[in-house]
């Protein structure tokens, strides 16, 4: 009868040093956001596939534009009078009172109307998307639907991301005009401006490079927007309070993201597009 062999102790773990974290945590942040990456490759693929969501579509459509239409009216109408109200101000201790209009509408339709559509969509339309995808995924309808070969991501996330691009590229048209009449009014009544001077000084400066890049900003932040939106609401966390930590988290991505695009998309328009008379 031969001896047992002897058992080797198991090695003591590796002690951590101390501050060092675990790898995943590290790369949690740049996994995310190669993940939200990846949703927005997928979407941009199932956008040319069939078949199209037209009903889908159209309620997603008419939900974020009933939501979004009034409110970007209001607030298009302050902004477009502080802005106003300012340039107007600097413009008369520089003795260039005749360069308020345009220097204002500019100011509206380049980065005010863009970025006011934008962050409607995102803080009214987005987070009830983010919470619409996140109770399906919590209900595990989601997961049905992948069991019954139905694509969520073509079924549910495709006209939901078109729909918040559709309406901000509308509705930045509006809330352009309105926050230009805005602040035509309180330049010409408030600051005893000239209307001929107004107009003038709008045509001398502007071009129509200035309104498609204020639609394009419109559809990239619709895009950026419903993406979001929708990452955050195919990944919650936690059941019920983890949809309602995801929907915050996507107001907060989504607003952060659309000053960052602001900002590059502005400074390569400004490099490529030359100002007018330049």
């Amino acid at each position: 009868m031969t001896a047992p062999l002897p058992v080797r102790p198991p090695e003591p773990a590796a002690e951590e040093a101390p501050g060092q974290r675990p790898p995943s945590r590290l790369l949690a942040p740049l996994r995310q956001t190669g993940q939200l990456f990846a949703l927005a490759l997928a979407v941009a693929r199932a956008v040319f596939r069939r078949p199209f969501q037209v009903r889908e579509f159209i309620e997603q459509f008419w939900f974020v534009a009933s939501v979004t239409i009034l409110p970007a009216a209001l607030v298009s109408i302050p902004f477009g009078a502080v802005i106003a109200l300012q340039v107007g101000s600097l413009t008369e201790q520089l003795g260039a009172q005749s360069f308020t209009g345009g220097a204002s509408v500019l100011a509206v339709i380049q980065q005010a109307s863009p970025l006011i559509v934008a962050l409607l969509i995102a803080g009214a339309a987005g987070s009830a998307i983010c919470a619409d995808l996140g109770s399906r995924k919590i209900r595990e309808e989601l997961d049905a639907m992948e069991v019954m070969g139905v694509s969520p991501i073509q079924r549910l996330v495709v006209p939901r991301v078109l729909a918040t691009m559709s309406v901000a590229v509308l509705l930045n048209g509006l809330v352009s005009v309105v926050g230009t009449l805005g602040g035509y009014f309180f330049n010409v009544i408030m600051q005893d401006g000239t209307p001929g001077a107004y107009l003038a000084s709008f045509s001398a400066l502007a071009q129509l490079p200035d309104l498609y890049v204020g639609e394009l900003k419109a559809l990239i932040f619709g895009f950026i927007a419903g993406i979001v939106a929708a990452y955050r609401g195919l990944n919650p966390r936690g059941g019920p309070k983890g949809v309602g930590d995801a929907v915050n988290q996507s107001v907060v991505i989504t607003f952060m993201l659309l000053f960052a695009v602001n900002m590059v998309l502005t400074a390569i328009y400004l490099q490529i597009v030359p100002p007018k008379g330049g």
